[in-house]
């Protein structure tokens, strides 16, 4: 049985990319691997958080999880600042990372570009923190999309220079966890970059608990072309493409049965098809959020997480500190 390890930022609205392209994989995983699911709410501190926001985003971040399918009997989840031993590895990870080598990471020069003079440190020394995260379950795979797998090559490094400097297989090497039929969701009104829950213009994108309303106006205004054909061509029908990707996920179908279907329809009757399809897929996610978010039975299932979490990452980093010097007896 293989171990997974994945976590998301509670730093934003959940999106519709972030299920399609990742969400909802994580619960096909669980039935036949060993999985822990993190709510990486130490991650999100790298930029200031509003303290009463941050608690509120993580609750709901959770829930989402298991609203759409996440069984807390056969994968961990829980919350990663209710593991210490994650900030614990993240500092020794730390000691061990060449400035040059987290100055080089694309994510940080494009955050760090924004933030003029004042660069948080944490920016810089986010891929140690991840590391830790990943390397603590002794990790066999990585679920990742394109804009993480830089993050994963300098875990992978870490992982290598540590068992080589301290002369042991402490850590197992992740690899890469491409896996099948996840979907990259594009922005709504620049699909030719990725649907962001950071993006400022809300109309760019679905959020995993928008109102139905708001899910047909978003599509409604969905930037596609003239030629009113549905037909897939990424390069020169970028906005079309990315609405029969979401189509074609929803429904658990193909382009081609897309392309079929929609024969002779225009814009407008394909876009309300696609909102329909939408709608009724999160339907049944934002139902079971409803019952979770405010039932104690989260808080039971976060607690279960944690305690699993802790019991795996403790023989991790015990080992650590005793193959380093640092433990005192």
């Amino acid at each position: 049985m293989a171990v997974i390890f994945s976590g998301i930022q509670p730093s934003g609205n959940l999106t519709l990319g972030n299920y399609l392209g990742a969400l909802r994989n994580f619960t096909k995983m669980q039935e036949q691997n060993e999985c822990y699911y993190c709510v990486v709410n130490q991650h999100a501190i790298t930029v200031h958080q509003d303290p009463a926001l941050l608690h509120r985003r993580t609750r709901e971040l959770a829930a989402i999880y298991l609203a759409a399918g996440l069984d807390p009997e056969k994968a961990a989840l829980f919350v990663q600042s209710e593991v210490p031993q994650h900030a614990q590895l993240g500092w020794i990870m730390t000691t061990l990372s060449y400035v040059g080598e987290l100055e080089r990471m694309t994510q940080y020069k494009d955050k760090a570009a924004k933030q003029g003079d004042s660069i948080p440190a944490g920016l810089l020394t986010y891929p140690p923190l991840m590391a830790a995260d990943i390397l603590l379950y002794q990790t066999n795979f990585v679920p990742v999309g394109d804009d993480q797998k830089q993050h994963l090559e300098i875990t992978r490094d870490l992982a290598q220079r540590f068992n080589r400097l301290y002369q042991e297989e402490v850590f197992t090497i992740p690899e890469i966890y491409l896996g099948q039929g996840g979907t990259r969701v594009m922005s709504l009104q620049e699909p030719t970059k990725k649907m962001s829950k950071s993006d400022d213009n809300t109309m760019a994108t679905i959020y995993v608990l928008d109102a139905p309303k708001d899910i047909e106006k978003k599509i409604k205004r969905a930037q596609t072309d003239s030629e009113n054909s549905v037909h897939y061509d990424a390069e020169t029908k970028p906005g079309i493409a990315n609405l029969m990707d979401i189509y074609a996920a929803v429904t658990d179908t193909d382009h081609a049965a897309v392309e079929r279907e929609f024969s002779g329809q225009g814009y407008g009757q394909f876009k309300k098809s696609v909102a329909a399809a939408v709608i009724a897929a999160l339907e049944p996610i934002q139902k079971r959020y409803a019952e979770l978010i405010d039932n104690p039975v989260l808080d039971a299932i976060l607690d279960q997480g944690a305690v699993k979490a802790r019991e795996t990452a403790s023989r991790t980093y015990d080992k650590v500190v005793q193959v380093m010097g640092l433990d005192r007896k």
